[in-house]
């Protein structure tokens, strides 16, 4: 399996304090990595230096290519829709950041992927949650990247809307996207990491599948799991 991105060491410091120290991170090809961890605990500082956001105080970031940008996509828990434009007009204008001339039929057979073909014209403003969430994660795929990184996808959104949004995450999976996923929802790794890293004082504390992690710390479940190697975090 090729690793597309390793991080080695990282380091980050905001005056006195450090909040990433000394973390090793690997993303590989094909799998579905959920990023976990209490608030404050380094996980945004890390996935920002490992998408080049910010610059490491030490360590390094290699990539699987010379110009990862082009060929990843990051979906925002709240992603500005164009005010006034329906979704397709939002998908157009988004391609074009890229550099991307879509025709119609294009677009929405992208959007129908999605399962956003008959909310194609609707004004984006006016879809349910779910529906946006999947139309943030549409535009994120615009220009087919090897590997999508989502920052709490299901979050706030009702149970049907995030059983769709689950079912986008696995058939990209299934398509060879690689994902990378952060939550606060342990049922939701469950269900679908392949690979699971817990970030707990800027440093990985756990790592590996859902059952090798329950195994290894004997715990029943990955809450349980969770709450017990956080405990004294913060």
């Amino acid at each position: 399996m090729q690793t597309l991105i390793q991080a080695v060491g990282l380091v980050k410091r905001y005056g006195s304090r450090t909040v990433v120290d000394g973390l090793d991170l690997s993303i590989r090809q094909g799998e579905v990595l959920a990023i976990i961890g209490p608030n404050g605990a380094g996980k945004s500082s890390t996935l920002d230096m490992v998408l080049g956001l910010k610059k490491p105080d030490a360590g390094r970031v290699s990539y699987w290519r010379e110009d990862p940008a082009r060929y990843i996509g990051v979906q925002l828990q709240s992603t500005p829709f164009f005010p006034g434009f329906t979704a397709l007009e939002n998908m157009r204008m988004f391609a074009a950041f890229y550099g991307l001339r879509p025709t119609d039929s294009e677009l929405l057979e992208h959007l129908g992927r999605c399962e956003l073909g008959e909310a194609a014209r609707t004004d984006a403003a006016r879809l349910s949650g779910g529906q946006q969430k999947r139309l943030a994660i549409a535009m994120t795929l615009m220009h087919r990247p090897q590997l999508i990184f989502l920052d709490e996808p299901t979050a706030a959104l009702d149970p049907r809307a995030r059983r769709e949004v689950r079912g986008l995450i696995r058939s990209l999976a299934d398509s060879g996207t690689s994902v990378v996923f952060t939550s606060h929802d342990m049922e939701e790794v469950h269900k679908l990491a392949s690979r699971i890293a817990l970030i707990c004082g800027g440093r990985i504390k756990a790592s590996g599948t859902a059952e090798e992690l329950l195994a290894t710390h004997g715990a029943d479940s990955l809450e349980e799991l969770y709450i017990r190697l956080t405990d004294n975090a913060l």
